[in-house]
């Protein structure tokens, strides 16, 4: 988009919204315009897909805060698409005159012998290359930039997941040169980049009104180039570093799941804001107890009479004193039982429960007592059939 456009085309109007409209009423009538004019819904329609393109070049500028305001800025300092007449202006109360020619170079001589552009420094596309930031005049400025996101893996014993633990992360990453103080240059101050004009990023058309913005291949991204490069960084202004850093693992994490923590990626450069740092949590197993959500499981086996007749059993738990369960008379095999409050940290700091499932061992070896107590219930129980409904079941259907 040029310059020009600033001030020629009014994007408010485009969209149909006031001057004052919020970002989300921008929005809105941009979504509600595109699906009307989107060209895969007015297939061989020219004006169509030129009101489309129109729509998307307003909803470009508005849509961004600060593009917004360069363009709010450059509509009001020029008069909404055109400079406002002064005493001694043409009859009609405007000047006659193409723009183009106010954005172009300087050219020979003004109107009434008054310099060309050089009367405003080398022409209005300085003006508006220092309000843009557009530029490649001296007082183009690169943009800050943020630094690299970086992603590291730590190990956690299943009791430091369940509570949480601070573990030493060792990184490796991107960070500003100590040989050149991240400018890149030995002994000098490095150049604006002519391609991208300090931005660090150039843009390229995609078709249908679209634009695509890919890193500057020149200066890779910096907006800057070395004159005499560092021969550390070789002119990038960044270098691998390794620091070691203290994270805190939030208790409750599962095993793959990814921590976010914002700004602890690898330094930005020129004042930009640090990348983020992503921890892929990876959980050591537990030879007794298992992970179900926010709640604990562990097996406790029982005898065949605490099962039969009942009983109280003790529990482990994870870290704490264990706790007792009563077992109700007749309790099946693999049922389980719940130990409130006795699970893993939640995230608003209270705990799930501890599922204690029921296993009932059956002896290998007994001896003579129990064995002639256990052919007394055998004959005892003799009548009772406990494959009665199973096979009853499998008849009906």
């Amino acid at each position: 988009m040029s310059t020009k456009d600033f001030v020629e085309k009014d994007y408010y109007k485009v969209l149909g919204v006031p001057k004052d409209a919020t970002e989300a009423e921008i929005k809105k009538a941009y979504r509600k315009l595109a699906r009307e004019f989107h060209p895969d819904a007015n297939k061989g329609d020219a004006k169509a897909e030129e009101r489309f393109k129109e729509i998307s070049e307003a909803n470009d500028v508005l849509g961004d805060p600060k593009r917004r305001k360069e363009y709010d800025e450059a509509r009001s300092l020029f008069g909404n698409g055109g400079f406002r007449p002064g005493p001694g202006a043409g009859g009609n109360g405007s000047f006659n005159f193409d723009l183009g020619d106010l954005f172009g170079g300087a050219q020979g001589g003004g109107a009434q012998g008054a310099p060309g552009a050089g009367g405003f420094g080398g022409g209005l596309g300085d003006v508006f290359g220092g309000l843009f930031n557009r530029g490649g005049g001296p007082g183009t400025r690169t943009q800050p930039r943020r630094g690299q996101d970086i992603e590291s893996e730590v190990t956690l014993s299943f009791s430091e997941a369940v509570d949480g633990a601070t573990v030493p992360l060792r990184m490796s990453s991107q960070a500003p040169c100590k040989a050149c103080s991240g400018t890149g240059d030995k002994n000098s101050t490095p150049r604006v980049c002519p391609t991208c004009v300090g931005t660090g990023q150039v843009s390229r058309g995609s078709g249908g009104g679209f634009s695509l913005t890919d890193p500057c291949v020149d200066c890779k991204g910096r907006g800057l180039i070395a004159q005499d490069p560092c021969e550390v960084c070789k002119g990038s202004g960044r270098a691998r570093s390794s620091r070691t850093m203290q994270v805190r693992i939030p208790a409750g994490v599962s095993d793959g799941q990814r921590i976010r923590l914002r700004g602890k990626g690898a330094p930005g450069e020129r004042g930009g804001p640090g990348g983020d740092l992503y921890v892929v949590v990876h959980v050591d197993a537990h030879p007794v107890f298992g992970r179900r959500d926010d709640n604990l499981t562990v097996t406790v086996p029982v005898t065949f009479t605490e099962a039969a007749l009942g009983g109280e059993v003790k529990v482990p738990t994870l870290g704490g004193p264990p706790v007792t369960l009563k077992l109700p008379p007749g309790t099946p095999n693999g049922r389980t039982m719940r130990a409130r409050g006795k699970g893993a940290v939640r995230k608003d700091g209270s705990r799930g429960d501890l599922l204690v499932t029921v296993e009932v061992v059956v002896p290998k070896d007994l001896g003579v007592e129990a064995r002639d107590a256990l052919e007394a219930y055998r004959k005892a129980t003799a009548d009772e059939d406990p494959r009665a409904e199973l096979f009853q079941a499998a008849k009906g259907a």
